[in-house]
């Protein structure tokens, strides 16, 4: 898939119930084979504590995709591969342990704040699980005037702890 419209765009995984390495290398594989989208980065896989949530430590990783579904479109299609993985959201916790979570990081440029989707993740510069697999596989990448790299060096500093184990 390639065409004119297509927009660069980060989706976050997290697993903290089963089989963590496992559930994100499906949910990548489903992610690949949405209609008009496609991987094109993925990172190392990473190990962390978990951060304002319960339960045991967290796999967690982030792939670039290329697409052309609307944002909206891709959230929805994100919300469904989880579901079909066996997410349950249980009412009244946030953050939950789970079998699998996928967060729209970013879409291309796109600035948004909605009730459903805010673009950029409105909590990703405060999360080393998110930032660090993320400057691995978008180097140059800036978010707010501070390179991704230096902001994911604040967090484990500020004592997140992270450890980057194998390719996803």
């Amino acid at each position: 898939m390639s065409c004119a419209d297509d927009v660069e765009a980060f989706i976050a995984l997290g697993a903290n119930l089963g089989d963590g390495p496992a559930s994100l290398r499906a949910a990548v594989q489903a992610i690949d084979a949405l209609p008009l989208t496609r991987v094109s980065a993925r990172s190392s896989l990473y190990l962390t504590a978990p951060q304002q949530a319960t339960g045991p430590d967290y796999w967690n990783a982030v792939v670039q995709v290329r697409t052309a579904q609307s944002p909206d479109a891709l959230l929805d299609a994100l919300l469904d591969i989880e579901a079909r993985m066996g997410r349950l959201r249980p009412a009244g916790e946030i953050n939950a342990p789970r079998i699998l979570d996928l967060d729209l990081l970013l879409y291309g440029s796109l600035q948004r704040h909605g009730e459903r989707l805010t673009l950029p993740h409105p909590r990703m510069t405060e999360r080393a699980f998110v930032l660090a697999p993320l400057a691995e596989i978008w180097p140059e990448g800036r978010i707010a005037g501070s390179s991704v790299a230096e902001l994911a060096q604040r967090c484990v500093a500020e004592g997140q702890r992270i450890q980057r184990l194998e390719l996803l």
